[in-house]
């Protein structure tokens, strides 16, 4: 928000609260000489024109240095982004003004010291109330630290072969680690595993989402891949047992996430399409073919989980408004009356010259 307007006794926030909706993308072509900037948007996200700004309110160049995954604190300002060799966090005004240069340095970004030089993060997360954050390594490393102290909580350099995936529960006292053939539960404040959930025949996890179900009890997600496509497995977080395992798509699923009031299910597939699912009965509702050139890499829902913005291999984010149920059912209920109306009156048409050729109706005027 523009801190003058701000002050201003006329400024409507209702009608000014879409315009205010922002994004942030991070992303590049690594340090190869692909001309792609290696760089982190923030982008304005408009609901009115169902859009994404041309323009970015900020932009940050990171060099040499590729941004291959991000998180962003639930409460506070900024973000960490995964870089090779470190894990570094950019507030928010170092991305919206930066240095006249336009390069990220030590002046615009903290080095996180207990993440430095010790691998690739493919996976970063924060719980609900961002007082713990979780760094899952290409090595299998599963670290979690207590934030911002830094304070080691768990440091499981065998955790997996590798660390694809991190979600905390609703209420922070679970994490769930995926990676290899297996997902690994994990009780925060104990420091060790509680669960091991294991595959099926020939299906490979690919990531896990904890939400809250219809009946408010919290469910965990996991998207996985099989010769005959993706599906969606729930799991009870009581005995972490299997509840579901939902067959979804012919194609493969290359990314996953849940909106913020849990009815929603996003997947991006492989060849670029994406699906948005009611949670409940895993049934499509929504499906934009296509969507990308190539695979989708990463899925988000709006906060109040109105849109779906998806990125992926082909340099582009995509805005994708999510159509309400209840409109959805009306428009199709309207066309089928209309229909039926339609033919009805072409078989009253049709009964009526019949009747009249075989001199069942005649019409005499006197």
């Amino acid at each position: 928000m523009d801190p003058e307007k701000s002050e201003e006794n006329d400024v409507d926030e209702s009608s000014s609260s879409s315009s205010r909706s922002c994004i942030v993308l991070s992303g590049g072509g690594g340090e190869g000489r692909s001309g792609i900037p290696n760089v982190i948007l923030i982008c304005r996200v408009d609901l009115d024109t169902n859009s994404l700004s041309e323009q970015p309110l900020g932009r940050l160049v990171l060099g040499t240095d590729l941004p291959y995954r991000m998180v962003v604190h639930p409460r506070e300002g900024g973000l960490i982004c995964a870089l090779q060799n470190s894990c570094r966090l950019f507030g928010w005004d170092n991305i919206m003004s930066p240095r006249e240069d336009n390069q990220a340095g030590e002046e615009s970004e903290e080095v996180i010291q207990e993440l430095k030089d010790v691998g690739q993060q493919l996976a970063l997360a924060f719980n609900p109330e961002g007082s713990v954050l979780a760094a899952g390594a290409e090595d299998g490393t599963l670290r979690v630290f207590e934030w911002p102290s830094m304070n080691s909580l768990l440091n499981e350099s065998q955790a997996h072969s590798s660390v694809k995936s991190l979600t905390f529960s609703e209420n922070g006292k679970f994490l769930v680690s995926l990676g290899g053939p297996l997902c690994r539960v994990w009780e925060v404040n104990a420091s060790t595993a509680v669960a091991s959930l294991s595959k099926e025949k020939d299906e490979m996890f690919a990531s896990c989402r904890f939400s809250l179900d219809s009946a408010g009890n919290e469910v965990l997600y996991v998207a996985a891949n099989t010769e005959r496509g993706g599906s969606i497995i729930t799991w009870d977080t009581k005995s972490w047992k299997r509840k579901e395992s939902k067959p979804i798509e012919k194609n493969s699923i290359s990314a996953f996430n849940v909106s913020p009031d849990g009815k929603l299910l996003a997947i991006g597939t492989l060849e670029g399409d994406v699906l948005i699912l009611d949670s409940t009965r895993k049934q499509t509702n929504q499906i934009v073919k296509k969507a990308h050139l190539g695979l989708v890499t990463a899925l988000t829902f709006s906060p109040d989980s109105r849109c779906l913005v998806s990125v992926s291999f082909d340099s582009r984010a995509r805005l994708t408004v999510i159509e309400k149920k209840n409109e959805k059912r009306a428009y199709y209920a309207g066309t089928r009356w209309w229909i039926l109306a339609i033919l009805f009156v072409i078989l009253y048409v049709v009964a009526y010259y019949f009747l009249k050729a075989k001199g069942i109706i005649s019409i005499s005027l006197s």
